[in-house]
Formats: C-alpha cells, structure tokens, sequence
C-alpha cells in the first residue's frame, strides 16, 4: 500500500519560497575549494549547513581532516556530518553530497553574477552550484523541515555525510569514510547520493553504474635542448615524431581501442541487460544538441548509450612541451609528453588494464627503432562501479519517481566518474543509490550552471517519497 504524502507534499509546496530562499543563500557563499583566497567560503559554506541542521533538530558534528597535502599551510574544510532520527525500529539512510563548487567568474562568460541566484521567467535557477550540489543537498534539509512542519512523521533514520573538498579530489574523505563506516555510520542499511543529472530534461533516471578512470602519460625524450628544424630537421630522432606514432596507436577514428586483450577484459552484454536499452527516453537529436554539431560516431541510441556507459572508452587529452601558441616556430621539442585516458567497465581489473597499456606501447615504440627515450607512467586511476537495481534501495526509488513524476524512471549507467560511490560501497558494504535531482541541461562545472525550479521542487519531493518507500520496501537481494 502507498504511503499517504499528500500532507508532505502540499507541504513542500507552501514553503517553496523558502526553499529557494535558502538555496540562494547557499549559492551566494563562493565555497570554491580549488582556491586558497575562498577557502574561509568553504568553510563558512559548511558551518551554514551545520547551522541549518541543527536549528531543524538534528545531531551535528563538523570534523576536521587536518591540512591539504602538499599545502600544508591550509587546513581541509570539515566534513559535516548529521543525524536525525535514532529509532532502532526503522532503516537508517546515509545520505552524501558536497558543498563545494567549481570555479566561477562574470568574465568568463556568465550572463549573470555566479554567486547571486538569478531566476528567469522560465523557472531556471542560475547560480553556481545551484546543481552542483548545492540543491541536491539542500534537498535532504528541505525535506527535513517539510515533514516537521507538515506534522508527518519521519520514515527513516537519516545520517549525512557533506564534504567540501570534493571538487578539488575529495582529499581526506576516503580515510574519513573508512574510519567512521564501524562508527557514526555503522547502522546504515543503504546509501543515496545525489550528486549526478537525468539523462535528458523530461524524465527522471535512476543510475546504477559508472565507469572507472585510469590516467596515462607517455613522455618521449631524446635531444638535451629543444632543437632548430631548419638545422637538425632530418638528422635527429624527434621525440614529437614518435610520440604521435604512438598515440596514433591508442585509438582509432570509429573509437575502437586498439591495445590488444583490452575489450576481451569487458563483462559480455546479457540478454537482460539489452533490453534495458529501448525504452530508455533519449534519442540521437539529444546527443547532437549536447555535441552542438552532428560529428556522433553510433547511428543508433543504443549501441551510442553503451559506447557512452557500459564498453571502455580511450581519450587523447593533449601534449606536454609541444609548441601550442600562435604563430609558427621552428622549434624540434626535446621532450614531449602526451596524456590519455581509458573509462574502465565491468570486469576490467586494473592491474590487467595496466600490464596491457605498458605492454602495448613499449612494443610499439620499439617497432620504431628509434633512439629516443620512452618513459609511461600511469597518473590516477579510479574504479568502475555497478550496483544491483534489483536491491529494495533500488525498488524504493523506483515507486518514489512514479509516484512523484507519474512515469517510470530510466535505469541508467554513465560514462563520467563519481569515486566516493565506490568508497561508501567498500567501506559500509551496503547498497549505493544514485538519484539525481538536476537535468542533462544544468551545465555542471560550466558558465550558466543553473536547477530549474520545477526539479528543485520537484526534487526534494522526490526525495522525501524515496525515504517513505525505503521505510516500506521488503528487504531484497
């Protein structure tokens, strides 16, 4: 039987103002964690949060994870952590999200001021962080106060889990996690994170994997000083010569990896896994509006959404120490250093993935039979991640979006890379969710990020049904 939410909902619509209210105070504090001058936004960003938790009765506690590494002049900003509720009859949800943002500036293109939450008359929200992740988390309060207010009970225990480095690495939070997952967190029953976007603008998706990221550079060095083409072009091995040979290795123009056993390393696609893809609300017209041309590689949605979640892909980033400014200069580069990626998908270990990397580009350099150096070294790497959405955490969600939105939701994976996911899986073995409450056009990290009203509202209703229907949901896988 679905829970009654009408009284909650009417609720979350008469403080709807207010709700916006807050979110516009939040966005007007510039808790930019790359920079140092904003690091007192950062902090002051996490204390209004406590703030706010508090004053709505919930257990506070901001920790400190001691100075940045390699900057030890700068203490990390802490990490906010909450309870509300404390009943041992009902399941405990952890909830994460972070209240740090990207860089923003006027003169880098906004039409409006980034830190002062401008609203257009078609209900879009501009602001940095707006989206990310600043209403998303914000959600979880406002549901918080809908329910005092409304006179609803609470349905779950709620714990959270709010970072303020995570646009900057999230440095400091892996060990954090690990360390409190037999501690604050330790009677969790399933996690939520709503850090992530709905694969269009009209439907809502609920994401169960994404792909890993492994991080190379091969460096190329020969000559002791940079070299002039018209007197040594000819004479001399060049290093950007056999750097671009091997890059041009790597990949090829359809996208298909050319390391060999890589794509053998690939989960095989299951019958009931294909099927997931048809009805997924997305079509190619989508994909060319995010391209801003038509340069799509797949002619189908299908085969383009699993290029895009479920097989690896490899990425050429750039070149170190290559001449990129205007102009022409003769110059032969001593040493050059190209940088790639791969995104790793089930079941591609990583110390497989890498045995084959190194492997493959030494053995091509040495088809070259040239005397440069060659040096390849992996940067970072990050693992894949894929949950069961069969799980009642899953199921929850489901009936949530349903009831909320009137339609079913996507199951999705996605291409990019969320590393706390996969950390919170680790250490609290429990189920991860991934319910996102922005849409694929809130331009994340880019000028003009905004949350349209509409999924703001919408959203903490959202997440408020989840928690009714995770209260409710038979235990499962």
């Amino acid at each position: 039987m679905a829970p009654n939410l009408e009284p909650f909902f009417k609720q979350v619509d008469d403080l709807s103002e207010s709700f916006i209210d807050r979110l516009r105070k939040a966005v007007a504090i510039p808790s930019v964690s790359a920079s140092e001058e904003h690091r007192k936004d950062v902090f002051r960003m996490g204390q209004f949060l406590a703030s706010e938790l508090e004053a709505l009765g919930a257990e506070v506690h901001q920790r400190p994870l001691g100075k940045q590494p390699g900057k030890e002049h700068l203490d990390l900003p802490p990490v906010v952590i909450a309870r509300y509720g404390n009943d041992p009859n009902k399941r405990t949800i952890l909830v994460y999200g972070h209240y740090d943002v990207q860089p923003a500036l006027k003169e880098d293109g906004w039409a409006t001021d980034p830190f002062q939450l401008t609203i257009d008359d078609k209900g879009r929200m501009f602001g940095r962080g707006s989206t990310d992740d600043k209403g998303p988390v914000l959600g979880w309060l406002n549901v918080i106060e809908a329910h005092k207010k409304a006179g609803v009970e609470f349905p779950v225990n709620l714990l959270c889990c709010f970072e303020g480095m995570e646009e900057y690495g999230s440095e400091g939070l892996d060990d954090f996690i690990e360390s409190e997952a037999k501690n604050f967190f330790k009677d969790a029953d399933a996690v939520c994170i709503s850090d992530n976007y709905w694969l269009g603008t009209e439907k809502p998706c609920l994401t169960y994997g994404l792909r890993g990221c492994s991080y190379y550079s091969i460096t190329v060095s020969g000559p002791g000083q940079d070299l002039h083409s018209g007197v040594f072009g000819g004479s001399a091995h060049e290093p950007m010569t056999d750097l671009i040979t091997i890059m041009s290795k790597l990949v090829d123009e359809q996208g298909n990896i050319k390391i060999p056993g890589l794509m053998d390393l690939v989960a095989p696609l299951t019958e009931e896994e294909e099927k997931l893809y048809p009805s997924i609300s997305y079509s190619m017209k989508d994909l060319h509006d995010s391209l801003g041309s038509e340069t799509s590689i797949h002619p189908t949605k299908e085969r383009t959404l699993m290029a895009r979640w479920r097989y690896p892909s490899l990425s050429l980033h750039g070149i170190e120490g290559a001449f990129s400014a205007p102009g022409a200069k003769t110059v032969i580069p001593a040493k050059v250093i190209g940088k790639f990626s791969i995104r790793t998908v089930p079941n591609m270990e990583l110390d497989a993935v890498n045995k084959l990397v190194f492997d493959y580009i030494h053995s091509e350099f040495a088809k070259l039979k040239t005397k440069n150096k060659l040096e390849v070294k992996l940067l970072h790497e990050g693992k894949w991640w894929v949950a069961s959405p069969k799980h009642w955490n899953f199921s929850a969600a489901r009936k949530a979006v349903k009831q909320v939105f009137g339609v079913e939701p996507d199951m999705t994976r996605e291409g990019g890379s969320i590393p706390v996911t996969l950390t919170f899986e680790k250490a609290t073995g429990k189920n991860v969710l991934l319910l996102p409450m922005g849409s694929s056009t809130d331009a994340a990290h880019s000028i003009n990020e905004k949350l349209d009203r509409r999924n703001y509202i919408e959203g903490i209703k959202l997440l408020g049904a989840y928690l009714h229907y995770v209260a409710e949901e038979p235990q499962t896988e």
